[in-house]
């Protein structure tokens, strides 16, 4: 297979890959990782004599990619999809894929202990933190971390691998790594160093003060839209390289990453690759969640209750593309912090790479794990309006559809396949209310998500419950309309 994939229309891996040392061990071979961070340390292989290699890593689910990684010398490709045609890459950065259910525990732990792993990162999705979104805090009484604790050699968690591979570098005299997550939180890098020193310092205090005196947690933020990958996407990209590749991904031609610069033991010259080096991300960060993510979880819900698949169906909508650029701009933009960035411009790029019609990014996909997703992209915004005495009819409007998405019917009578982890405390509270008012109460009281404030907050409560009793009497469509 690899020599099929080195043939493909596309551009290839032309350095030598033999050099490439696994300096980053992974943790999440998704599409998005591999769409994003493993295609800049392609760009510096390839342009830049790099020899920074991934060693990857899938802890749950995902046997698959790894097995069709493998299978093809660890090659895989990317298509980027604009109207215009597709750009396609052979990545050839990583130089060992692992399962954790296949080849063990302790293979993931050999790779992690070579003494030239500098960096762990992190693609897990919000869920894979263990934490409460609300607070960023670790859930002490979540089963992995349950588990890990009383089995802290054989951990089932992110969280508890990283804390058993420090301990074991630590025994063994190596030097610590640096612990990086890209995924979509606000200060990534904080609740990644929170959870990580809880569990630790729960299962040995003097760990745990290890690791605060040798670790550090870089935050980073993230941008590329990449959809789930389908039958039919696999089919375009061999359709445009003359190669079938089953771990092939598609995304957009856009990519951003902005990184504290933070590591405790060196990192690739990213910066090359269009990386923007930073002291501090969390301005970036709040930009990107609560314009880009925030706009998208507005669209998914309210897209998915009015019939329309893909963000890109929301953008033929003039309503929908209205609203979502009001969203951003009057609600989303004044709550920000960062500085030198013409936000007026940004949300006119947002809405032109929503519309990419090559891109069918299902709403679907970007309304799982809302629980996760909605205190950083809507709740945290709804605060400083309440604290400013501005208006947030908008973000209430997006809660309100979370809430009629999570009813499990959409307009057209069909059931929604909900995937969440608080999925069991949502179908409570769904099942358990009557609907209209009472739904809206009974979903307030899920404290992980809403905290203790919101709920008690009357002007709150009466702008989502306004909301919510419009989309169910009107339907999604016309409520956007008229908002």
């Amino acid at each position: 297979m690899e020599n099929k994939l080195l043939t493909a229309k596309a551009t290839l891996p032309h350095y030598d890959r033999s050099k490439l040392v696994p300096r980053i061990v992974h943790l999440g071979f998704g599409a998005f990782h591999r769409a994003h961070q493993a295609v800049y340390a392609d760009i510096l292989a390839q342009e830049y004599g790099s020899d920074w290699g991934y060693c990857e890593v899938n802890l749950v689910g995902g046997e698959q990619q790894i097995a069709d990684l493998k299978q093809q010398d660890n090659l895989y490709s990317v298509a980027e999809m604009s109207a215009d045609g597709w750009q396609c890459r052979v990545v050839g950065v990583v130089k060992k894929a692992l399962h954790a259910q296949v080849d063990g525990l302790e293979a993931v732990f050999d790779a992690m202990m070579q003494p030239e792993v500098a960096i762990v990162s992190l693609t897990v999705t919000e869920k894979g933190y263990c934490h409460a979104p609300a607070t960023g805090t670790i859930l002490m009484d979540h089963p992995f971390i349950v588990h890990d604790l009383a089995n802290p050699h054989q951990p089932q968690s992110a969280p508890g691998v990283i804390v058993e591979a420090l301990a074991r570098r630590k025994a063994a005299g190596l030097p610590a790594f640096s612990v990086m997550s890209c995924d979509n939180m606000p200060e990534n890098g904080h609740v990644t160093r929170n959870v990580i020193t809880a569990l630790a310092e729960a299962i040995s205090p003097e760990l745990g003060a290890w690791i605060k005196a040798n670790v550090t947690f870089p935050s980073t933020m993230v941008d590329r839209i990449v959809p789930a990958v389908t039958p039919e996407t696999l089919a375009l990209v061999e359709q445009a390289t003359g190669v079938a590749d089953p771990a092939a991904v598609a995304c957009e031609p856009f990519r951003q990453w902005v990184i504290e610069d933070n590591f405790v033991a060196g990192r690739p010259a990213w910066e090359k690759a269009g990386a923007e080096l930073v002291k501090d991300v969390l301005p970036f960060e709040e930009m990107k969640l609560r314009m880009l993510n925030g706009s998208h979880s507005f669209l998914a819900y309210l897209g998915y209750l009015a019939g329309y698949q893909h963000i890109s169906d929301c953008m033929q909508d003039e309503n929908y593309r209205r609203t979502a650029h009001a969203l951003m701009l009057n609600e989303q933009a004044p709550t920000l912090k960062v500085q030198g960035v013409d936000l007026g411009k940004y949300a006119d790029s947002l809405i032109a790479r929503y519309t990419n019609p090559a891109l069918k990014h299902r709403a679907w996909q970007i309304a799982m794990d809302g629980s996760q997703k909605l205190p950083q992209r809507w709740l945290d915004s709804i605060r400083w309006h309440l604290a400013n005495g501005s208006r947030f009819d908008l973000l209430a409007l997006g809660v309100a559809g979370w809430m009629r998405y999570v009813g499990g019917v959409d307009e057209q009578g069909e059931n929604i396949e909900i995937s969440d982890p608080l999925l069991p405390a949502i179908q409570q509270a769904v099942s358990g209310s009557k609907e209209g008012e009472a739904r809206v109460q009974a979903l307030l009281g899920l404290k992980t998500i809403f905290g203790e404030d919101l709920p008690a907050n009357e002007k709150f409560v009466k702008q989502v419950t306004e909301a919510y009793l419009a989309v169910r009497e009107n339907g999604a469509k016309a409520t956007v309309a008229k908002y």
